[in-house]
């Protein structure tokens, strides 16, 4: 009997989605490139259930039900590619074929145009949740053809996270929207685990609290409507756990080098060149770069100094200031995230809708938070709002805290710590709410320099001037 649902590609996501999708009543087809792969799997994880194992392609192929399904895991780029090459002579007008990885939506886009005019189908699926959400249920990210979404819709319904208002999935939009928006998502992730980080750094180096008072610290604020999530939630249980082999905490031995896989860089390049301003997320990516250059930081803290020292008022007045910071500071990383998906939505004709997006991403993936609640309900109150900022709860409540906000970057400046995220936050919010920048002198710089004109605020029309002022006359000689 063939099944009806495939996957390729058991490393730890595939393996735990293709065990979601069984347990949500599919039978499954599975197939590794390495076999010995697929045999650990079908020995252990998979033993008892309803999975079929094919050790080629043709063999993979023909044990799926018609029109088939094949959710692709595999590293994106070339991985993907070489996989679908090998697939298209294998498959059928309206097989389809789901890229589940981190593909860069460009490289969607192509796929969609080449597979859909060759008869096949294919979704660009953006998958977000970790080991743990591919297991239980994460949030997905599908784009591609409306048509080719409707045909998977029950299965995905069923495989993703539940919240109270549906399942973590919608249709995204065409082309390579889908991991257009995980992209984004995880460059607004980038972001709230910097701020994380800096606020982990202001409580202890300026705060001088201990790893128990972090802990504390941190498994309060996940218990407010503003903090509670995920990455909160981690944060608290990371400060007590203790390293078995020196029985002191963990997180003091693990060195302060941050990787990353491309998504963050890929979300800044894009905000670039679609003229979308992030800095806070910037700012997260270049923090990863700098702490990766470990050896060169450490021989320059023995030649550069600055200042140090701890907060000098009371410590819990401290940790609040902190708390409201950080919250300003994720409003404004959002903000700014959800600005850049508006202007791709329209630069790409990717119609989308941005409070679905919130909502697919309060269940299962790893920026969920009860703050998206917020999001939604701002996107549904004004699908037009040009900005979170004018968001009125959002608005009051920076508002309200701006001054611990302001109070928290002084603070870290006069001690010596760098919060690159927090100030760039604040730098967005004091730019946005301006009526005026400086930018005018920099328009006549550049009409100075390349005569690239300017406009005025008192007429209409665009002007040149000559800047550089006439030659002095020369001085007579008697």
């Amino acid at each position: 009997m063939a099944q009806s649902f495939g996957l390729i590609g058991l490393a730890v996501m595939g393996e735990n989605l293709a065990l979601n999708i069984e347990r949500n009543g599919y039978s499954m087809a599975v197939y590794n490139r390495t076999g010995s792969v697929t045999e650990e799997f079908m020995r252990t994880r998979a033993a008892g259930k309803n999975f079929v194992a094919s050790y080629t392609l043709p063999e993979f192929v023909q044990s799926l039900e018609r029109p088939r399904k094949i959710l692709i895991m595999v590293k994106a780029g070339a991985p993907v590619d070489a996989v679908i090459e090998q697939l298209k002579p294998l498959l059928e007008p309206g097989d389809m074929i789901i890229d589940g990885g981190n593909s860069l939506y460009e490289d969607t886009e192509r796929r969609v145009k080449d597979l859909e005019s060759t008869g096949l189908r294919f979704i660009g699926m953006g998958v977000s949740g970790g080991e743990e959400g591919a297991l239980n249920g994460p949030s997905l990210m599908p784009g591609g053809t409306e048509a080719a979404y409707r045909e998977i819709e029950p299965i995905v319904t069923k495989i993703a996270a539940q919240v109270d208002d549906g399942p973590c999935v919608t249709y995204i939009g065409p082309g390579g929207s889908g991991h257009y928006v995980k992209m984004v998502h995880n460059g607004i992730e980038y972001g709230d685990m910097q701020l994380i980080a800096e606020a982990y750094d202001l409580l202890k180096n300026a705060g001088g609290l201990t790893n128990e008072q972090l802990h504390a610290a941190f498994a309060e604020w996940n218990t407010t409507d503003e903090l509670n999530s995920f990455l909160i939630e981690i944060t608290a249980d990371i400060f007590q756990k203790i390293d078995p082999d020196t029985g002191k905490h963990l997180v003091d031995f693990i060195l302060d080098a941050a990787g990353q896989k491309g998504t963050g860089r890929w979300t800044v390049m894009s905000a670039l060149e679609l003229g979308v301003s992030i800095p806070t997320i910037i700012a997260a990516v270049n923090a990863r770069i700098i702490s990766s250059i470990k050896e060169e930081r450490v021989a320059a803290s023995k030649e550069l100094t600055g200042p140090s020292g701890l907060y000098e008022g009371d410590q819990q007045t401290f940790i609040n200031m902190v708390r409201d910071a950080l919250y300003c500071s994720k409003i404004c990383s959002y903000a700014q995230g959800m600005a850049l998906l508006a202007k791709a939505s329209q630069e790409f004709n990717y119609n989308l809708n941005l409070g679905e997006m919130a909502r697919i991403w309060k269940g299962g993936c790893i920026i969920r938070a009860g703050f998206l609640n917020k999001i939604k309900k701002a996107y549904d109150e004004n699908p037009a709002l040009p900005n979170l900022l004018l968001a009125p709860e959002f608005k009051q409540t920076i508002l309200d805290r701006q001054a611990a906000w302001r109070e928290v970057i002084m603070t870290a400046a006069k001690v010596g710590i760098p919060v690159p995220a927090f100030s760039a936050s604040l730098d967005y919010f004091d730019s946005y709410r301006r009526a005026t920048l400086p930018q005018n002198l920099t328009q006549a710089q550049r009409d100075y320099f390349g005569a690239h004109t300017y406009q005025r605020i008192d007429k209409a029309g665009t002007f040149h001037t000559e800047w550089a002022p006439e030659a002095p006359a020369l001085a007579s000689v008697s």
